[in-house]
């Protein structure tokens, strides 16, 4: 995937319901990519029952066999390639800019998002619907502790398949450091590998000599690349395989053309219509407008058959 992929998530109007805070300037996101207003409180909440943006969206992850098709033909297509990106010594899934050190002997590893890539957080999502309400921190982290994340259909086979092949599973997730434990228990309660607590590279990871600008995941790829081979990466989020400079459609799009021959071969991205930082890139990034305003914006950046 890479356009198919941003075409569906851009067609789906999905309110930015998150995994977790970040704070990129302009915006504020969260989850693994998803943008949200900084302050949760002040956005305005779609009524319980009423109408809601993200309603389709989280019904075809839970319920169409196209999500669970789509998903599963990315882990295993990724599969076929992991033996060709073993046995080419210069293969490496990290753009030049943040490969600071040579990667001729480091031991192999794949980078994988967790939300929404490794693990399937839909069933909060769905009650986010279901209540009328939106994405806060308090909700979230109660959600993370009850460990009831499933996997994203095919993670678990591919994650598997590369383990035994010696590769290293690092989970490099904009879930916060302190929700480490609980992520890591739900990793293993479905099956995935987790070779110790290092492997998770949660938002607050700090890294020597890079100064990380709000939840950006650049820096914690570089310490990934300190000490391992990247041989993949795998996210639902254009910013989970290189830095997201200008988060607007143009910038975006120019970031695509650049990297566009990575996807299918380094990088595979999973479809997420629910939310991303897609989203607030066709309102300006502007979260402080009215839930109507946004609305508006978007509708006016589809392109409506004459």
């Amino acid at each position: 995937m890479h356009k198919s992929t941003l075409a569906l998530s851009a067609l789906a109007c999905a309110l930015a319901l998150a995994a977790c805070q970040r704070a990129p300037a302009p915006e504020t996101t969260t989850g693994e990519g998803a943008a949200t207003p900084a302050n949760a409180a002040a956005a305005a909440k779609p009524a319980a029952n009423g109408a809601n943006d993200n309603l389709n969206a989280v019904l075809w992850v839970q319920t169409s066999a196209e999500y669970q098709a789509a998903t599963t033909t990315v882990y295993r297509a990724a599969a076929d390639k992991l033996a060709v990106a073993l046995a080419e010594k210069n293969w490496d899934a990290l753009v030049p800019g943040e490969r600071g050190n040579a990667a001729t002997g480091l031991k192999p590893a794949v980078i994988m998002d967790v939300d929404e890539t490794v693990l399937d957080n839909s069933p909060y999502q769905a009650r986010l619907v279901r209540d009328g309400k939106a994405y806060d921190e308090v909700t979230w982290d109660a959600w993370v502790a009850e460990k009831k994340a499933k996997p994203v259909p095919g993670v678990v086979e591919f994650a598997k398949a590369a383990a035994a092949k010696g590769v290293t599973i690092l989970y490099l997730s904009n879930r916060a450091v302190h929700l480490k434990d609980a992520t890591i228990a739900n990793l293993k309660a479905v099956g995935m590998p987790v070779k110790d607590d290092s492997v998770f590279l949660g938002l607050g990871t700090v890294v020597d000599g890079c100064e990380q600008n709000g939840s950006e995941k650049n820096c914690r790829r570089q310490l990934a690349g300190q000490q391992y081979r990247v041989l993949m990466q795998f996210g639902d989020q254009l910013g989970d395989f290189v830095q997201v400079v200008a988060n607007t459609r143009e910038g975006r799009d120019q970031l695509l053309d650049e990297y566009g021959d990575w996807f299918g071969e380094r990088w595979w991205m999973l479809p997420n219509p629910t939310y991303g930082s897609w989203e607030p890139a066709t309102f300006n990034n502007d979260w402080s407008q009215p839930e109507q305003a946004r609305r508006e914006a978007k509708r006016a950046a589809l392109d409506v058959a004459p």
